[in-house]
């Protein structure tokens, strides 16, 4: 039985498998990671290992203050992944996107795999048929849209994610639903539609935690799952392993 925890910008997630079922997930705040963990390896107490993806500025020993109880496995650009890195910059892309892009080969291999990660930031990763990465886009998420909107401007409001009732917005609030919404699943679709170009019969992944909002939304057919990148990591884990 292993937790996995994906280290995120803006939350931490954790999960625990027992081989390729997930028994349970958790959400919670950076300031409470150690007293979240200890709890969950006091409920339960068959967990032997903890794999970790952070793209946060945590100290190590955060994660290894649990290593008198469990082994700790901190995925790193040095640990071995499933897929030819292509990337002309490879020690700066993400830990989390390295591992998306590795739990795509793995859950479906043998084909063109797009991964769409909806979070913080917005992320594109493609790996090719023959597993070589060949590198992808990020640009602004959602709230960070809404947030940008406000800071940067001197009379808009913050407002929260919120599906738009049309394209045209009859009031500065609809407007900025409308700009924001709609730009993003636009520029999804417009993506998709890019790789479907030069990538045809391609397997679409969405994921991060505005997948549920936008899932519905976006034209094409997608696999939409909020926990690949923890379910990636127990498929990392596993592959090492064996």
């Amino acid at each position: 039985m292993i937790l996995t925890i994906d280290a995120g910008n803006t939350r931490i997630k954790g999960a625990v498998f027992e081989e390729d079922t997930m028994l349970s997930d958790f959400v919670f705040p950076m300031e409470d990671f150690k007293i979240s963990v200890s709890k969950i390896l006091d409920v339960h107490k068959d967990i032997t290992d903890i794999v970790v993806a952070s793209v946060r500025n945590m100290p190590l020993d955060d994660f290894f203050w649990f290593q008198n109880r469990v082994k700790v496995t901190l995925i790193t650009h040095e640990s071995i992944f499933p897929f030819r890195n292509l990337y002309e910059t490879p020690l700066t892309l993400g830990i989390d996107r390295m591992v998306l892009s590795a739990g795509a080969v793995l859950a479906f291999p043998g084909q063109n795999r797009l991964v769409v990660d909806a979070g913080t930031c917005i992320t594109y990763d493609f790996v090719a048929a023959d597993d070589q990465y060949l590198g992808g886009a990020i640009s602004p998420g959602i709230r960070l849209r809404y947030e940008a909107l406000h800071h940067y401007t001197a009379k808009l409001p913050l407002l929260k994610r919120e599906l738009p009732d049309h394209y045209i917005g009859k009031s500065t609030n609809q407007s900025m639903h409308s700009g924001v919404v709609n730009g993003v699943i636009n520029e999804i679709d417009g993506f998709i539609a890019r790789y479907e170009q030069q990538y045809p019969n391609f397997t679409i992944i969405l994921t991060g935690g505005d997948t549920d909002f936008l899932a519905k939304q976006l034209k094409n057919t997608i696999f939409a799952n909020s926990n690949f990148l923890l379910e990636s990591l127990n498929h990392i884990f596993q592959y090492n392993q064996e």
